[in-house]
C-alpha cells in the first residue's frame, strides 16, 4: 500500500466544488495534467472554436483513473489492503487496475466476455484479476457482488458513486481554471459520473457556460431520462460507442438534472466522421465514445456557430484493427 497517500473523507452527498478541489489535490501526483489542444483547420470545418481537454493522453488511456483513485483514497487502510473490485467493459476496468497498482493493492475486475480484447489485455497487464461474465448488466453486478462478498473487497462503481463523480469533476476543474470563457462545455454521457462532476464545476466557475451531455441515439437513456425527468433504461445498445452503453445512476441523475443545460443525441455516421476528424486534424488517437461531443457540433452547426466550445476527449482505448474508417 502507498504509505504517502492522502486519505479522503467519505462523501455522503453530492460533491461540492471544494470536495472536487480536495480530490484534485489528492490525486495530482498520480495522474497526468492533460493538455488542451485545438486546430484551426478543424474550427473552419465545424464553424466554431473548439478546445479539447485530452484525457486520451491520461494514464490508462482514459479519464477513468481519476474517479477510481478518488474512490480508493476514501478507503481505510484496512479496506484498501484487502483489495478492490468493480465491473466494466474496459476503461473503468483499466482505471481501477492501474489504481490498484499505484496504491499497491489487489484489483478484481468483472468483464463481459465480449469486451474489447485491447482493453482486456491492458487490464491484465496492469496486474488485475479478471473474471468473465455474460454481456448484460445483471450478470456484471451479480458476479462483482459475489466476488466482493467472497473476498471482502471494496466495490468501486464505474459511475454511481460520489467519490467517482468528484474524481471525474477534476477534469473540468483543470480545464476551466485555464479557460473560463467558454460558451459551451460538452462531455459524453453514459452512467453520468463524468457529466455530473463536470456540471458541478462548470456551474460554480461560470453560470454563463452551458453544459451539454452527448450520447449516441442508439443508447439514449440519458436523453429520455433528462427530458422526462424520470430515470429510464436503454432500449438498445447497438452503438459503436462501447463505453457509452450504460445507464444513468440514482446518484448521477439528480446532479445532471440540477446542473446540465441540455442533452443531445447523435447519429452513428457522424460519430465516425467526428472520430476521423480528431485523428486527422488533431493527430490524436481517440475511441468512438470520445468523438460524440464533436459529432454534436457537426449535427448542429448553426447552434454552435462562432461560439467557443470546450470538449472533454475521454479515451483512446480501441482495437486499431477494427477502425470504422
Amino acid at each position: 500500500m502507498d504509505e504517502k497517500r492522502t486519505r479522503l473523507p467519505k462523501l455522503k452527498q453530492s460533491p461540492s466544488f471544494d470536495d472536487i478541489e480536495r480530490v484534485g489535490m489528492a490525486i495530482k501526483s498520480y495522474i497526468h495534467q492533460t493538455p488542451i489542444v485545438s486546430s484551426k483547420s478543424l474550427d473552419e470545418i465545424v464553424g466554431c472554436r473548439v478546445f479539447f481537454k485530452c484525457e486520451t493522453l491520461q494514464k490508462g488511456g482514459a479519464f477513468k483513473i481519476r474517479g477510481a483513485l478518488s474512490a480508493a483514497l476514501s478507503l481505510t487502510d484496512e479496506e484498501l489492503k484487502k483489495g478492490i473490485v468493480t465491473h466494466s467493459s474496459g476503461n473503468h476496468a483499466q482505471g481501477v487496475a492501474l489504481t490498484a497498482k499505484i496504491l499497491n493493492t489487489s484489483a478484481y475486475i468483472v468483464m463481459p466476455h465480449n469486451s474489447s480484447s485491447v482493453k482486456m489485455r491492458a487490464t491484465e497487464e496492469y496486474g488485475a484479476n479478471i473474471t468473465m461474465c455474460e454481456p448484460n448488466i445483471e450478470s456484471r453486478v451479480a458476479t462483482a457482488k459475489k466476488l466482493q462478498e467472497k473476498k471482502d473487497l471494496s466495490f468501486i462503481s464505474p459511475y454511481n458513486d460520489y467519490h467517482v463523480i468528484a474524481g471525474q469533476g477534476t477534469i473540468a476543474l483543470e480545464f476551466l481554471k485555464k479557460m473560463d470563457d467558454l460558451n459551451f462545455l460538452l462531455a459524453p454521457v453514459s452512467g453520468g459520473g463524468l457529466l455530473a462532476g463536470t456540471s458541478i464545476i462548470a456551474k460554480e466557475i461560470s453560470k454563463r457556460i452551458e453544459v451539454i451531455g452527448v450520447e449516441p441515439n442508439k443508447a439514449d437513456d440519458a436523453y429520455r431520462s433528462f427530458y422526462s425527468k424520470k430515470l429510464k433504461s436503454n432500449k438498445t445498445t447497438s452503438t459503436i460507442c462501447d463505453a457509452l452503453r450504460g445507464n444513468l445512476g440514482d446518484k448521477t441523475f439528480p446532479i445532471i438534472l440540477d446542473n446540465v443545460d441540455e442533452i443531445i443525441t447523435v447519429k452513428e455516421k457522424n460519430i465516425i466522421k467526428a472520430m476521423r476528424l480528431i485523428w486527422e486534424r488533431l493527430n490524436l488517437v481517440c475511441e468512438p465514445s470520445s468523438a460524440v461531443p464533436l459529432a454534436a457540433i457537426i449535427e448542429n452547426k448553426k447552434y454552435f456557430k462562432n461560439k467557443k466550445v470546450g470538449i472533454i476527449l475521454t479515451g483512446a482505448n480501441l482495437n486499431l484493427q477494427e477502425l470504422p474508417f
